[in-house]
């Protein structure tokens, strides 16, 4: 149950449409749904308004399934990441709706697509290198409810890029700033906009890179004020903060 869904159920309940015993059904249903293997948190959105998120690496195709299929049973939108082809065949072999996000390795399925907030994510993504952890954090965005402007390719290598897309990036509430190598970009950016910047390092680049080590301890270094710093090629975890505030910039 989402927050949506229980405010409208008390509103139905408050003109009389439904009985107070099915109310109280809906809220003493068991918040979790054990399927051996796992236990799914069936309250996950209404405390945080979005469902339970697979995460795929690790698990069998069957048991990313089962998983989603729990969530759609109880109407609730699907965000698997980090999966493999198998996984994605499977679920669009379940689930008709199932839409495969090849580059982000992420399959969604909407059965309730919430409605898109006003305000814009900007996912910027240094090199082309880097598009696949900048779209996993633009497919969480939005399915989350969030419209999404992706600029791609614009690292410091070439720093009038960036220049000419300064009138897109300013307008947005939130940025989400990708970036290997070592990781320059978020400071970049910060230093050109008043609104949070979440700074996502990638494992992208040579071997003193250290998979992404450089670019992370880089951008938690940075000069640049407002800039928060998630884990080395967490595009969804920067998704998913950048909606937690949209939405607040909403209220």
């Amino acid at each position: 149950m989402t927050n949506t869904e229980a405010i409208k159920l008390l509103e139905k309940f408050r003109a009389g449409g439904v009985s107070r015993e099915r109310v109280l059904q809906a809220f003493q249903a068991a918040p979790i749904a054990d399927l051996g293997f796992a236990q799914v948190d069936m309250h996950r959105a209404l405390r945080k308004g979005f469902p339970e998120v697979i995460f795929g690496a690790g698990k069998t195709p069957e048991q990313v399934v089962k998983i989603a299929g729990k969530l759609m049973d109880h109407e609730q939108n699907v965000l698997v990441t980090r999966l493999t082809p198998e996984h994605a065949r499977a679920l669009k072999k379940k689930f008709k709706a199932a839409k495969h996000h090849e580059l982000a390795r992420c399959v969604t399925i909407e059965k309730k697509p919430l409605p898109k907030r006003s305000g814009t994510i900007a996912v910027i993504c240094a090199g082309t290198s880097d598009l696949p952890v900048a779209e996993e954090a633009a497919v969480t965005a939005e399915i989350m409810g969030n419209r999404v402007e992706r600029i791609a390719d614009v690292g410091v290598a070439g720093l009038h890029r960036i220049l000419s897309r300064l009138e897109t990036i300013q307008l947005a509430n939130v940025l989400v700033v990708v970036a290997g190598m070592e990781g320059a970009l978020p400071s970049v950016v910060a230093g050109l906009v008043s609104k949070p910047v979440i700074a996502v390092p990638t494992s992208v680049g040579y071997g003193a890179s250290f998979g992404g080590v450089a670019a992370l301890l880089g951008m938690l270094n940075s000069c640049g004020s407002g800039v928060t710093v998630v884990n080395i090629d967490n595009g969804f975890g920067a998704g998913y903060a950048a909606s937690q505030i949209n939405a607040l910039a909403e209220k």
